[in-house]
């Protein structure tokens, strides 16, 4: 074992990363007022001035849970992320009740910051269900997460802040299967990704808090497939991608804590808008959850085509 190697061992050996996850999705009740059940919420994750849409979608899943019988599951969230978030001020969520049928619930949940909106969702929860069952194969051949290197061995060495937090600070250990996009494009230029993730630590057992990590995590990496297509790499200057909106399908109840595949496509982007569709599976092979999101992904080379003040 290198010296660089052991370094490394040593520094995320006692990562807090994962207490921090499990007392962002810790929310405080507020009075509730004008219809909704309130909370508020914190932000200790703080790579940039932004906060991370995946945080703000975790803790939206933590939200609507607590309005809903205990017998009520959430299947879907629909998300959008309005503006950007300041991880300096306190987020406040509100829950609105939309319907309560025999069998599915419907929310409305919105999270704000200084009395502006910052993102809304519409999420819907279902009760257990006997019914008609099938569903997506894993992809084979797909080499063992131990046997890939961690993001600490590939960015840890990189002296720059956000490399430094990518790579010891999130509560989530990635391995990409391809070729990581942190310091160089991948050449093949496919539109597509493949990753294993899972907590660093055990998360619990509150299937809840799995839904929300999981969501957590799903945030990550939409965005790669569209700057594998046209080789791009997150380093690079001059780039600027932001989550525009987010949806997930939960099929299947799954830990967080354990390894999970997220294997990830792009069909298509225009507009400086990048869309990702993506399958989680457990390691088992098992199709536990969808996800789609649409990303704001302005390159470089198409500033000069913009008439108005480049940015967002």
């Amino acid at each position: 074992m290198s010296d660089s190697t052991e370094r490394i061992e040593e520094k995320t050996a006692g990562v807090p990363a994962v207490d921090d996850l499990l007392r962002m999705l810790q929310l405080n009740p507020k009075e509730s007022q004008d219809g909704f059940e309130s909370f508020e919420a914190m932000t200790l994750n703080r790579e940039s001035s932004r906060i991370y849409g995946g945080q703000v979608l975790a803790q939206a899943i933590v939200a609507g849970a607590q309005s809903v019988a205990a017998d009520r599951t959430m299947h879907s969230i629909h998300a959008y992320f309005v503006r950007p978030g300041d991880v300096d001020q306190p987020l406040s969520f509100n829950v609105k009740k939309l319907n309560d049928g025999r069998s599915f619930s419907t929310r409305r949940i919105q999270a704000s910051q200084a009395s502006e909106e910052i993102f809304s969702a519409i999420a819907s929860y279902q009760t257990d269900t006997q019914g008609a069952e099938h569903s997506s194969p894993a992809p084979e051949n797909i080499p063992d997460p131990e046997s890939l290197p961690t993001v600490a061995e590939l960015v840890g060495h990189v002296p720059l802040p956000i490399a430094q937090a990518i790579a010891f600070e999130r509560p989530f250990d990635i391995r990409h299967v391809e070729p990581p996009l942190w310091l160089a494009a991948d050449p093949e230029r496919k539109p597509s990704t493949a990753i294993w993730f899972k907590a660093f630590a055990p998360l619990g057992d509150d299937p809840v808090i799995h839904q929300a990590a999981i969501a957590y995590a799903s945030d990550y990496v939409p965005v790669e497939p569209g700057l594998r297509a046209h080789g791009k790499y997150w380093l690079e200057q001059g780039m600027k991608v932001a989550s525009l909106d987010h949806a997930v399908w939960f099929h299947r109840p799954a830990r967080a804590d354990e390894w999970l595949l997220y294997v990830l496509d792009s069909p298509s982007a225009q507009d400086a808008r990048s869309l990702a569709t993506g399958k989680i599976f457990t390691a088992e092979g098992v199709h536990v959850a969808t996800v789609a999101q649409e990303t704001m992904l302005r390159l470089p080379e198409y500033r000069e085509n913009i008439t108005a003040p480049y940015q967002d």
